[in-house]
């Protein structure tokens, strides 16, 4: 983990990506381990939406504002875009191996700087770029010490398909947060997400047992914190920055896969992951001195 000290000197946007990053990291493991329980990906989903609906209907209420909204086309559209990434995410984690999903999961930060530079008319500094460059290379070493067995493509695809949503649902939600309050963001996910995923279900619903009940729950709790470091983010940072930091990550997928997965990662994959601190490093520190 980073020295307290460093972390203190960060930007409070690197901080709330940094929390959003923990917590996607803790989610993603719980999606992986809950599929093993028989449990399809619809039903996952729902569950998620659930836990993050209350909570974020609880969150607005105690802010005494409006549930709805001012934007109500670009809310809905983030809940659609969102809604269609998590899809896709959830399926890669299903049939993908744990590191693996989570290293196409994250060509997003790319995805999300065109569409920046594209719909929010932002600079892309030279030190972003640097830092996606050195992140994109710390996976391609990663990508290295990816499983013997060919991955199916069909689920590869999938995983990319995800990627491109997410960066679509991050550009949104930045857009949104000049004229939205953040937890009314959060609260349009779920409430799309949930009739969509109870609808793609259908019969196919698995009654969980106490271990995947506990599970399911983690993954809504997790998720709430991740969207809530997510978008305070976004509210502080341009979207390529902010997503740019997400890409540690990876690095917290690393250290979860060992610790509870007895995945033992290799010279190739410690080579990638310091080339991404390095990257978030040289976004975060070139910042500061120019402030």
């Amino acid at each position: 983990m980073m020295p307290l000290h460093l972390v203190n000197k960060l930007p409070v946007g690197a901080k709330y990506m940094l929390l959003s990053a923990f917590a996607f990291a803790l989610m993603s493991s719980c999606v992986k381990l809950v599929s093993t329980y028989g449990i399809p990906v619809f039903e996952i989903i729902a569950a998620r939406a659930i836990v993050s609906l209350v909570i974020s209907y609880t969150d607005v209420k105690r802010k005494r504002i409006s549930l709805w909204g001012n934007n109500k086309k670009l809310l809905i559209s983030r809940g659609l875009s969102g809604t269609l990434a998590l899809l896709c995410i959830y399926y890669a984690l299903a049939t993908l191996p744990l590191a693996e999903a989570t290293l196409l999961q994250y060509l997003y930060p790319v995805f999300t700087s065109i569409l920046a530079i594209i719909f929010l008319h932002e600079k892309i500094q030279r030190s972003t770029i640097l830092c996606i460059c050195c992140c994109l290379l710390g996976l391609l070493l990663i990508v290295e010490t990816g499983s013997n067995q060919a991955l199916p493509m069909f689920s590869v695809g999938i995983a990319i398909v995800g990627a491109f949503g997410s960066a679509v649902s991050y550009t949104l939600v930045k857009r949104l947060s000049n004229s939205e309050d953040s937890s009314v963001i959060i609260f349009y996910f779920p409430l799309i997400a949930l009739p969509i995923s109870a609808l793609l279900l259908g019969n196919d619903f698995v009654l969980p047992n106490t271990q995947a009940l506990l599970l399911l729950l983690f993954v809504g709790v997790f998720t709430q914190i991740g969207q809530i470091g997510l978008t305070n983010a976004m509210k502080t940072e341009d979207a390529s920055k902010a997503t740019a930091y997400s890409y540690v990550q990876v690095i917290f997928s690393i250290t979860i896969g060992w610790l509870f997965f007895n995945e033992s990662p290799s010279l190739s994959t410690l080579s990638g992951g310091l080339f991404i601190v390095a990257g978030a490093l040289i976004n975060v520190f070139y910042k500061s001195k120019k402030t």
